[in-house]
């Protein structure tokens, strides 16, 4: 009996309890990791100045992807301006000014379903608003429009759950030394919650500049001979034009196809480590 309970003791069972979930954690993470090792592995070999700064030829069997480089670039911008001034805003005025009651949690109710609806979804109503009804076109403004009320959502819970999390002692002290309610949030529970608000936002960005079925309805072209020069033109995509690439050119060399999944997986990891550095740094100057 002693034998059996010492097998049994806390600190065996947290060992196994710690074993059983770095087990979990394993199996979850090694297929990503392969994955990646193998689109590097497949992909490397093609990148190169040429690969990244030319315009595709032949068919786009050769050549470079500087106009679906360019193209992504845009499209994440442009939904960066459409989608993180109003995102942040709703989320203050939902933590901070919107009264608790059934219509601002019928809000956030709506944001979560929202956040679940398929792209393609969101593709075809950008399409039906921007592209034909406000008479946008297929252009950028119109993917960017569709890709920003997309990402809403996610910015909209994460920033108000990050200004939520500060702790409330700050704004009756705040308050005791003469600031407003406004000037508060500014200068207090913005940067402290900063964090938290990058994290949905790179979230909400990492999921546009990824996604294929909105841009294809609003905004991307199969191929450019030139790169766009207004809001109002269309444009290529890392995306889409891996889709195409794929799918629709035959002969098309695997290295070119993992190559450009190499490039647009290198933009998505650089976003990352970008929102992570200013994160850390925020985290540092953090008082609580």
């Amino acid at each position: 009996m002693q034998n059996e309970r010492r097998m049994f003791s806390p600190e065996i069972r947290q060992k196994i309890g710690i074993a059983v979930l770095t087990l979990v954690s394993l199996v979850t993470i090694a297929p990503i990791v392969g994955l990646i090792v193998y689109i590097i592995i497949q992909g490397a070999g093609q990148i190169s100045w040429q690969f990244l700064s030319q315009m595709p030829s032949n068919g786009m069997r050769a050549g470079g992807i500087l106009p679906a480089i360019i193209g992504t670039f845009y499209l994440t911008l442009g939904t960066a301006l459409f989608s993180v001034p109003p995102g942040i805003a709703a989320a203050i005025y939902l933590a901070e000014y919107a009264p608790d009651n059934r219509w601002t949690r019928l809000i956030r109710i709506a944001m979560i379903n929202l956040a679940g609806v398929p792209s393609v979804v969101y593709g075809l109503f950008g399409m039906g608003l921007f592209v034909i009804f406000l008479k946008f076109g297929t252009s950028i403004l119109a993917a960017s429009l569709t890709l920003s009320i997309m990402t809403l959502p996610v910015i909209i819970s994460t920033a108000e759950e990050a200004l939520r999390s500060v702790p409330t002692s700050f704004q009756p002290v705040s308050i005791s030394l003469g600031a407003s309610h406004w000037q508060t949030i500014w200068h207090i529970k913005l940067p402290q919650s900063l964090p938290g608000i990058l994290t949905g936002v790179i979230l909400g960005l990492e999921r546009a500049a990824g996604e294929t079925a909105p841009i294809l309805f609003t905004g991307a072209a199969f191929f450019l001979p030139q790169l766009p020069h207004s809001p109002l033109d269309a444009t290529m995509a890392l995306p889409y034009h891996i889709f195409v690439i794929s799918t629709q050119v035959p002969g098309m060399p695997i290295s070119i196809q993992y190559g450009t999944v190499l490039v647009l997986l290198t933009f998505v990891l650089g976003m990352n480590i970008l929102a992570t550095v200013i994160r850390s740094r925020a985290r540092k100057r953090r008082q609580w």
